[in-house]
């Protein structure tokens, strides 16, 4: 913690608040980041419908819901705003959605998945396993994701949920711990430098400690990246060891291209 002077007159987030938009049935992020958050430092959610961004009319439909969702966050003076969602963040380059987002906002912006790619970076990471609860065609929309930012994946697995329709979201939070730690297990390669467990709804956090012991590499997942993302955009660099070895990089000012 810095000694440095509140930024807010507030008796719980002096140092610094952060806005959050999360898709309507996520229940995990929000838990993950309260077990995470630093000392004067508070997360304030807004839920907002996910969108096919595949079409001109998905597209404008989801900028229209951000800024609407941007609308009611500015006014609580938070410092930062993240959209967290893993899937609906994947632009390539990383940081178009982000860059956007901040112009909406008048004020630092994270996605999902352009703090993924910046911790990655921060880690010194070029090639990744990578464990997920999707179905197949959204782990194929991430790896093109992450081999066009520039990184190798040695080995992707998701847990297949949404094949049979977007109601199926629903049993991603549900997923069982232990079910978790044994994917994750399975998909880690030896040419591997670190493991990412996607998805801002995939119950993780529990588990990094461990699994970073255990099999020797960096253990990230959405919701610490987009944390941590969020906290060195608002100048803290606080060390959250529950996180894994993520927490421990000081904010370099390193940004995705």
């Amino acid at each position: 913690m810095t000694d440095a002077p509140p930024r807010h007159r507030s008796a719980y987030a002096w140092r610094a608040k952060l806005g959050l938009i999360v898709p309507p049935t996520n229940t995990v992020n929000e838990a993950e980041w309260a077990r995470l958050m630093p000392d004067g430092v508070t997360a304030h959610t807004m839920r907002m419908v996910l969108h096919d961004t595949a079409s001109a009319a998905g597209e404008a439909a989801l900028w229209a819901d951000l800024e609407q969702a941007v609308g009611h966050l500015t006014p609580a003076r938070v410092d930062v705003i993240a959209y967290a969602c893993t899937a609906g963040s994947m632009t390539v380059p990383p940081t178009a959605m982000a860059d956007r987002l901040s112009g909406l906002a008048e004020r630092p912006a994270a996605t999902t998945a352009a703090a993924i790619v910046a911790a990655l970076q921060a880690l010194g990471v070029a090639r990744l396993a990578v464990a997920t609860p999707y179905h197949q065609a959204l782990d194929d929309h991430e790896v093109a994701f992450l081999t066009g930012c520039g990184f190798a994946v040695t080995a992707i697995a998701g847990l297949g949920h949404g094949a049979g329709g977007r109601h199926e979201y629903t049993r991603i939070a549900e997923t069982p711990l232990e079910a978790v730690a044994g994917h994750a297990r399975s998909v880690m390669t030896a040419e591997a430098e670190a493991l990412l467990l996607s998805c801002t709804d995939f119950p993780t956090l529990k588990l990094i400690p461990d699994l970073e012991r255990e099999l020797g590499v960096p253990v990230i997942s959405s919701n610490t990246a987009t944390l941590w993302r969020c906290l060195r955009l608002a100048g803290i660099a606080d060390d959250r060891p529950a996180g894994g070895r993520l927490f421990a990089c000081p904010w370099s000012g390193v940004t995705p291209a």
